[in-house]
C-alpha cells in the first residue's frame, strides 16, 4: 500500500467515525443525564435505585434491541450503496422502520409488567414499583427511539453524518433544561425524566424526517414509501436478528453482573459502583461502536462496489486506528478516575471505589475497541451470525461464569466481574482474529452482489406487474454484471 492510499483511507474513515461516534455518545448520554438528574433530588435513595434500575431494564429489553435490529442495514444499505442501487438504500430502511416499529410493540407491553418481572427475579419491591412508574413513560419514547436508528443507518451508509451528529447535538442540549424543568420543577419528580427522554427521541426523530425528506443529498435513495418495503422481511430479520445478538450480548452479560452485584456483600456500594462504572463502559464504547460502524460501512461499499482487496485494506488501517483510540480513551479514564464518581453521587465511599476499578474499565475499553472493529467488518461482510456464535460462547461459557468465581468465591467483587468480562473478550479478539485470517475477500464480494441483485430482481417483479416502470431499462442495469459473478459458489458463507 502507498503511504498517500493510507493516508486517504484514514481521513475517509476518520471523517465518517468521529462524527458517527460522536453522536452515538450523544444519544446513549440522553439515558444517563436523566440518571444524573434523578440522583441529585433530596430523597432520591429509592428513587434512584428504581430510576436506575429501570434504565438498565429498557436499555436490555428495548433500546439496545433497536440498535442491534437496525444495524443490519449496514449490511443492507451499505453494499446497495457500493453498487450505485440508491434507490434501495431508501426501500431497506423502511423495511427496518416496519420491523422495528412491530417488535416495540411487544416490548410496550413487556413494559408496562415491569413491576411483577423484576420481582419474580428477586428484586426489591419499592424499588420494581419505582421503576415500573418510571419506565411507562418511556414507552412512547421507545417508537421515537426506533425510527431514529433506521434514520441514523440510512444516513450513516450514504456518509451523510454531519447533520446526524448536528440533530443529536441540537437534542441533548435541548434535553437538559427539559430534565431539569420535569425533574425539580414539576409534581412528576423522577418520572420528569423519563418524559424528557421520550420528547426528546421524538424531538430528534422528526428532525431526521424533514432533512431525509426536504434535502437534495437523500433524493436519489428516499423517494417516498414503496410497497417494496413489505417484501424480503425474512431476508432482513435473519441478518437483524443476528446483528442484534452480536451487540445485545455483550450488554445482557453486564446487566446480569449488575443484577449479581446486588447479592455481594455491601449491595448498596457494589451495585451503585457497578453501575457507574457500567454507564461509563457503555459510554466509550459507544465511540468504538461508531467507529466500527465507519468501518462496516466503508466494508460493505467496497465489496457492493466489487472491490474486495480494497475491503481487506480497509480493515487494516482501521486497526491502527481503532489500537490508538483504545489507548488514549483508556488513559483519559485512568486520569478522570477520581472525580469521576462525583458526577453519579455524593457518597464519598462511592467515589472512591469508582476510582479504584476504573483502571479495569480502561484496560477493558482497549480489548473492547478491537471487538468492536471485528464486530463491524462482520456486518460489513454479512457475517453476523458467526459473529453472534462466537460471541454467544466467549461470553456466557467463559466470561460470565469466570466473573461470578472471581467476585464470589476469589471475593475480588466488581473487581472480579470487569476482570472475567475482559478475559471473555480477550478471547473473542483472538477467535475472530484466526476467522479473518480464512476469509475468502473474493466469494464475499460475490456474495454481496448476489444480495444487492435480489433486490433488484424485486423491483423488475413488483413494476412488471404493475406496470410501473420500463423492464427494459432495470435488465439494463442487470446485464453489466455477470452471470458468474451473480452466482455464488456453493461453500460460501
Amino acid at each position: 500500500m502507498e503511504v498517500g492510499d493510507v493516508l486517504d483511507e484514514m481521513k475517509r474513515q476518520l471523517k465518517l467515525g468521529l462524527p458517527i461516534s460522536f453522536t452515538y455518545v450523544l444519544n446513549l448520554s440522553l439515558l444517563f443525564v436523566a440518571l444524573m438528574f434523578v440522583g441529585h433530588l433530596s430523597d432520591s435513595q429509592h428513587v434512584f435505585a428504581g430510576t436506575a434500575l429501570a434504565t438498565s431494564f429498557s436499555f436490555v429489553t428495548g433500546f439496545s434491541m433497536m440498535i442491534g435490529l437496525s444495524s443490519a442495514l449496514d449490511t443492507f444499505c451499505g453494499q446497495a450503496f457500493g453498487a450505485k442501487e440508491e434507490a434501495s438504500v431508501g426501500v431497506h430502511t423502511q423495511r427496518a422502520m416496519l420491523v422495528l416499529i412491530t417488535f416495540c410493540v411487544p416490548v410496550s407491553v413487556m413494559w408496562n409488567f415491569t413491576e411483577p418481572i423484576l420481582i419474580f427475579i428477586r428484586q426489591n419491591r419499592d424499588v420494581s414499583t419505582e421503576a415500573a412508574s418510571y419506565i411507562r413513560w418511556l414507552i412512547p419514547g421507545l417508537f421515537g427511539y426506533a425510527l431514529v436508528q433506521c434514520q441514523t443507518r440510512f444516513l450513516n451508509n450514504q456518509r451523510v453524518v454531519v447533520p446526524l451528529m448536528l440533530s443529536s447535538l441540537i437534542c441533548s442540549v435541548l434535553n437538559v433544561p427539559l430534565c431539569w424543568l420535569l425533574v425539580f420543577k414539576s409534581p412528576f419528580a423522577n418520572k420528569g425524566a423519563a418524559m424528557a427522554l421520550s420528547i426528546s427521541y421524538w424531538f430528534n426523530a422528526i428532525l431526521l424526517a424533514l432533512y431525509i425528506r426536504f434535502s437534495h443529498t437523500c433524493k436519489a435513495t428516499w423517494k417516498g414509501f414503496s410497497r417494496d418495503a413489505f417484501h424480503h422481511v425474512p431476508q432482513f430479520l435473519k441478518l437483524a436478528a443476528s446483528s442484534a445478538l452480536m451487540l445485545c450480548l455483550r450488554f445482557w452479560s453486564l446487566e446480569l453482573l449488575v443484577l449479581l452485584s446486588g447479592i455481594l456483600p455491601d449491595p448498596k456500594l457494589e451495585t451503585s459502583a457497578f453501575l457507574i462504572t457500567r454507564n461509563t463502559s457503555s459510554i466509550v464504547t459507544m465511540i468504538a461502536i461508531g467507529l466500527s460502524t465507519s468501518v462496516s460501512i466503508r466494508v460493505s461499499n467496497e465489496l457492493g462496489a466489487g472491490r474486495p482487496k480494497e475491503a481487506r485494506k480497509v480493515i487494516l488501517i482501521a486497526f491502527f486506528i481503532a489500537t490508538s483510540e483504545g489507548l488514549s480513551i483508556s488513559l483519559l479514564l485512568v486520569l478522570l478516575r477520581n472525580i469521576w464518581g462525583k458526577l453519579y453521587s455524593n457518597e464519598t465511599k462511592v467515589v472512591k471505589y469508582v476510582a479504584n476499578i476504573l483502571p479495569l474499565v480502561a484496560i477493558c475499553h482497549i480489548v473492547d475497541t478491537t471487538q468492536c472493529l471485528f464486530s463491524g467488518t462482520l456486518r460489513g461482510c454479512g457475517l453476523q451470525k458467526k459473529g453472534a456464535v462466537i460471541i454467544l460462547g466467549t461470553t456466557y461459557i467463559i466470561g460470565v461464569p469466570l466473573s461470578v468465581v472471581l467476585g464470589f468465591v476469589v471475593h475480588l467483587r466488581a473487581k472480579g466481574f470487569w476482570i472475567g468480562f475482559i478475559i471473555a473478550l480477550c478471547v473473542q479478539d483472538l477467535i475472530f482474529g484466526m476467522l479473518f485470517l480464512g476469509i475468502d475477500w473474493e466469494i464475499l464480494a460475490a456474495k454481496a452482489k448476489e444480495r444487492v441483485h435480489i433486490s433488484i430482481s424485486q423491483k423488475e417483479n413488483v413494476y412488471n406487474r404493475e406496470g410501473q416502470t420500463d423492464i427494459g431499462q432495470l435488465k439494463g442495469i442487470r446485464s453489466t454484471v455477470t452471470e458468474e459473478d451473480h452466482v455464488c459458489p456453493p461453500h460460501m458463507p
